[in-house]
């Protein structure tokens, strides 16, 4: 399965991006190309700004709902280090 297969079945949902700086994404992913991911409703969030860690701030997020602070990011493919749906995320 190519990896575009992987996003598509993905578009449309809210998924979680982890990226390689000190960021994580939430939000709706509506779309891609070959240098962009589109998420609407994001969450871009600066784990410097809080004392939580990555994995416990996805999953209040994933309990509570994405805090929405961007109506629409275009974040850069080359930054991901992983995607996935957010309904996926465990607390255990």
């Amino acid at each position: 399965m190519s990896q575009d297969k992987y996003l598509d079945a993905l578009l449309d949902q809210r998924v979680v991006v982890d990226v390689s700086s000190q960021y994580v994404v939430l939000g709706e992913f509506t779309g891609y190309n070959d240098y962009f991911l589109e998420l609407k409703n994001a969450d871009l969030h600066d784990l410097r700004d809080t004392e939580t860690t990555r994995e416990n701030y996805v999953a209040a997020s994933a309990m509570t709902g994405v805090k929405r602070n961007r109506k629409k990011v275009y974040l850069a493919r080359h930054e991901m280090v992983a995607i996935g749906a957010l309904a996926d995320v465990v607390d255990e």
